[in-house]
């Protein structure tokens, strides 16, 4: 089956969801702003995502997909199906341990994730609330990762790139349907949140049902491969994501200074994390199942042949995503949130912190790229040893620069650290012989960011004449800013075409080749 096509179906769906997503966060900069009850509900709405997103998402799918899709290689439906099935009861149990404890200690948690909360009842007292509200949203939200797992192993990426969807969904219903009727709009929000979990919870077990691979719950056991999947997931779990534990210590440090911070560094990662997921999560999520076959079966000149065209089509979106975001930081913002609660001085500060965090957007897609090529050799330990020392590296950075020049200071230091990971993990790729750049790849890219670099260029010149309609609220600023964005596309394609960055049919064919 060619890459192309599970890739693109994740983008698609996830760029559904990313749209749906700004939608979502247009209501809520117009509802809260940027002021003590958005700051408490960013902090409640990061910390279940941030274990999601390190234990789901990271640990568990990293060590569960390679092993469950090698059991159905090598076993048949029914062993991938008992395997899958007794990680559920474990998982199940872990995870309702883990909330029970959590909601009991939630004012010593928000105590430790905001600490800058101290001095501010009002920040603090409302996170603690949104927080135990949210936090189950883990719970669902992990099984749901599993039963993605087991979907995705299938050739079945639709339903599981959908989900998020439903998350969006509930959060703009929440706000609609309950703003009025509880003390604060973010509470209508964490409510959302946790009607969402079950909402994807329920529609992947009915989209497993649909693949003819129903999970029931077994009694608790710990087999052979269960202990095989914590142990792989342990080191996983301790360094996975490091950008997004980077982003929860932004969000520790950024407590600490003035009230807003918090909210201008969620706006700017919304924005910046659009191409990421569409880019780099949707090849990253269809290369490690195939990458996991190709491996297992041997083959890995196919195995080097899927890596090289997936780093080269995730930069060659990725270039000219980052080329926009920089030049265009402040209409961007400015279009999407620039409402009711959220003015103008939010505009300027998103719009540094965008800037700041979109340098590191070609590291943070590369990431994603390069790690499943760790992970289908089961090899969970070499990442963790290179984000646990970035994840050290933007603490220092981010601590030092944000005495200068605050919350930016925070992102810029993100991106740094994600810019580190990334080559940390292509030098140990390249030294065990796993990753070699071929020809094709080390041609294309000095033209990619050529062309990317004619791009900003273009935009920059073009700014000036365009300014008079960026300002003023009204569809004036929507269409220039869609004609802008139009200019760069078109400017790219030129320069990539000229420059032989990319050829015409290296969209269709950049993934042709089959397993």
């Amino acid at each position: 089956m060619s890459l192309a096509r599970p890739a693109v179906t994740v983008g698609v769906y996830t760029m559904a969801s990313r749209v749906l997503g700004f939608v979502r966060d247009m209501l809520v900069a117009a509802y809260l702003g940027a002021g003590p009850v958005a700051d408490a509900f960013f902090v409640a709405f990061k910390f279940p995502n941030f274990f999601r997103r390190l234990f789901a998402e990271g640990a568990f799918a990293s060590a569960f997909v390679p092993m469950f899709a090698g059991t159905l290689a090598a076993n048949g439906t029914v062993a991938a199906r008992g395997f899958a099935e007794s990680a559920l009861s474990i998982l199940l149990v872990a995870l309702f341990a883990l909330t029970a404890v959590a909601e009991f200690a939630m004012p010593w948690i928000v105590a430790v994730i905001a600490p800058g909360f101290a001095g501010d009842p009002t920040r603090a007292t409302l996170a603690v609330e949104f927080t135990r509200i949210t936090f189950p949203y883990l719970l669902f939200v992990s099984l749901v990762s599993l039963q993605g797992g087991v979907l995705n192993s299938l050739d079945r990426f639709a339903a599981v790139a959908a989900t998020p969807i439903l998350l969006n969904l509930c959060m703009i219903g929440g706000l609609l349907a309950l703003v009025g009727t509880l003390p604060t709009p973010g509470h209508a929000l964490s409510w959302g949140v946790l009607a969402a979990g079950i909402a994807q919870f329920l529609f992947l077990a009915w989209a497993c049902r649909r693949a003819g691979l129903p999970l029931r719950l077994p009694r608790p056991r710990l087999s052979g491969e269960v202990k095989t999947l914590l142990k792989r997931m342990l080191p996983v779990a301790l360094g996975s994501g490091a950008a997004q534990v980077n982003l929860v210590v932004d969000v520790i440090m950024a407590s600490l200074l003035p009230a807003g911070s918090i909210s201008w560094l969620y706006y700017a990662d919304r924005i910046y994390e659009l191409p990421l997921a569409v880019i780099g999560i949707a090849i990253g999520t269809a290369l490690l199942p195939r990458l996991s076959r190709q491996v297992r079966t041997g083959e890995l000149a196919d195995a080097q042949a899927t890596q090289n065209r997936a780093l080269e089509g995730a930069m060659l979106l990725t270039l000219p995503a980052t080329a926009a975001l920089i030049v265009l930081a402040e209409p961007i913002v400015a279009a999407l949130f620039e409402r009711g609660a959220f003015g103008a001085a939010d505009v300027r500060a998103s719009a540094l912190a965008l800037v700041a965090y979109t340098v590191g957007l070609p590291a943070y897609v590369a990431i994603k790229v390069l790690v499943p090529a760790f992970y289908a050799r089961e090899d969970t330990r070499t990442p963790v040893r290179i984000a646990v020392l970035c994840v050290a590296v933007n603490t220092v950075v981010g601590f030092a620069s944000m005495q200068v020049i605050g919350h930016v200071g925070l992102a810029l230091a993100t991106a740094l650290s994600a810019t580190l990971n990334a080559g940390l993990l292509w030098r140990a790729l390249a030294r065990n012989g796993n990753f070699v750049a071929d020809a094709r790849l080390r041609s294309r890219l000095p033209r990619q960011i050529a062309a990317a670099a004619t791009m900003a260029l273009l935009l920059w010149l073009a700014l000036g004449p365009a300014a008079p309609f960026l300002a003023p609220h009204g569809a004036s600023r929507y269409l220039a800013l869609a004609g802008l964005i139009g200019l760069g596309l078109a400017g790219y394609g030129l320069a990539a075409w000229a420059a032989r960055a990319a050829l015409p049919g290296d969209l269709r064919a950049i993934f042709q080749r089959r397993t």
